[in-house]
């Protein structure tokens, strides 16, 4: 098969690589910013502003509740970019998200509260996080594979990393703006006024964004492959599946992997971020300076761990680092709470700071690992519905159950539970999952789950034969090992 036969694209010199992955890391601090920014607000100011009628804890669970909404429309997001990012390439679908985030995120800025407008105020702010979540849905999956597929992949895990260091320089970036006006205004100017600041900030950040994304160049591997298919199209004249429909034939193994993979980092990350704002401030009647300056630190910590755990997942694979970051995260809740509980800062910046690095160990190697799981014209779509559709259940609803579970037994037992609970599905996730390490992304090809003998393998899987045109990049051909 013409295919299998072409030889892969060489990686770009390091200096276009680095041009790519900044592009990629300031595009993602930007919309994890935009996106942070909202969740550090609705612990923060958003229920006396937008929930006024409601008691203390219920309004922040309404506010939770319009930051729940955004996760809901991640999904959505995924499958929209996703098709179209494996239709006509990873750059342009980049650019569309960031400025659909940015413009959302101006715009709650602008927003009048309920005091002016009264329920037509959340109704606006809930349209709006549900831009927000859509354009994240459609960000992360272009975001990472435009890196892992312009490197090479003996330092795959490395480079597709530093776009994930957009989160923790999301937060920081979110958390600082927030924590410096909290510091300079008085609860009320804060509550007038400062809360709009950093929102209208992003309309800036995204115009650098913009110019530095339209500048790079489109992935070489989609661009081979996206050749490949359009020669197979008019030889035979058949058309490629969907990309949806081929990752359910060819990859729903993967998919349900890269699920669950996400559960224990997405909850035991919006815990240690956004619930513990909460946890601070409404139960150890802390100051929320005390709690933001954690988050703050420990965010910087976080940003510059992620590349070093990228870089091991390299020499030791994918599935060991996962594994310690899942399995460090569940043992860490109870000792986490328990030195939050002190009510010392010290005690609290080490709670944090411990938490995050463990999840880097899970998010590190995340953005290389789901990228070898999938093919390369489905790689986008599998990718982002695999990570996006597990946030539904796991950091959507996080803050609003870990603040129901705290309101309800007044103890932070059920919720370090509530983590454990997620650590040991990520572990078994991962323990099906094949090591996928040294892959090569260019071949548009990915192995069967279980063909390496895996936990989860159902036994050696038999060679496929040939695929025929109409199946696409999606059909795979026997799989050589990998030296």
């Amino acid at each position: 098969m013409a295919a299998a036969a072409s030889s892969p694209p060489a990686p770009p010199p390091q200096g276009p690589l680095k041009r790519i992955v900044a592009a990629s890391l300031i595009g993602t601090t930007i919309e994890w910013y935009d996106f942070f920014l909202y969740g550090a607000a609705a612990a923060l100011v958003f229920n006396e502003l937008f929930f006024p009628d409601s008691d203390p804890l219920v309004g922040t669970l309404l506010a939770f509740l319009t930051y729940a909404i955004g996760f809901a429309a991640r999904p959505i997001g995924a499958l929209v970019f996703g098709h179209y990012g494996d239709r006509v390439g990873r750059k342009k679908l980049l650019v569309l998200s960031l400025l659909l985030m940015g413009g959302a995120t101006f715009a709650i800025g602008l927003l009048p509260t309920h005091a002016t407008v009264g329920s037509l105020a959340p109704v606006l702010l809930t349209t709006l996080r549900l831009v927000q979540g859509f354009a994240l849905g459609g960000e992360w999956g272009g975001a990472v594979l435009l890196v892992s597929e312009h490197g090479d992949a003996r330092r795959r895990g490395f480079w597709a990393s530093w776009p994930q260091t957009g989160a923790p320089a999301g937060q920081l970036l979110a958390t600082g703006v927030l924590a410096a006006l909290t510091a300079t205004l008085s609860d009320a100017a804060f509550e007038s006024w400062g809360w709009r600041v950093p929102f209208l900030l992003s309309g800036l950040l995204v115009l650098v964004g913009l110019w530095i994304r339209i500048s790079v160049d489109e992935s070489p591997v989609f661009k081979a492959a996206l050749a490949r298919a359009e020669a197979r199209k008019a030889e035979d004249r058949k058309a490629e599946q969907p990309p949806l429909l081929a990752v359910l034939r060819h990859h729903w193994r993967d998919v349900l992997v890269a699920m669950g993979a996400r559960m224990a980092e997405n909850i035991s990350y919006y815990v240690i971020t956004a619930f513990i704002l909460v946890y601070v401030t409404d139960q150890l009647d802390l100051s929320k300076q005390s709690a933001l300056n954690a988050v703050l630190i420990a965010s910087a910590v976080h940003f510059a761990t992620i590349p070093l755990w990228g870089a091991l997942s390299d020499r030791l694979g994918r599935r060991p680092v996962y594994l310690i970051g899942a399995a460090g995260v569940g043992l860490w809740m109870f000792p986490f709470f328990a030195l939050i509980d002190t009510r010392n800062f010290a005690a609290l910046l080490l709670a944090v700071t411990v938490g995050l690095v463990l999840h880097g160990a899970m998010y590190a190697p995340q953005a290389a690992f789901f990228a070898e799981l999938f093919a390369t014209r489905m790689r986008y779509s599998g990718a982002s519905i695999g990570a996006q559709f597990s946030s539904v259940a796991a950091g959507a609803p996080a803050p609003m159950i870990a603040t129901a579970l705290l309101a309800d037994f007044d103890s932070s037992v059920p919720v370090s539970l509530y983590v454990i609970a997620a650590a040991a599905l990520t572990v078994v996730a991962i323990l099906c999952a094949r090591e996928t390490r040294m892959r090569d992304l260019s071949d548009g090809d990915a192995p069967a789950p279980g063909e390496d003998g895996t936990a989860c393998a159902d036994g050696p899987v038999p060679p496929r034969p040939a695929p025929s045109a109409a199946a696409g990049e999606g059909a795979r051909e026997p799989v050589q090992p990998q030296r």
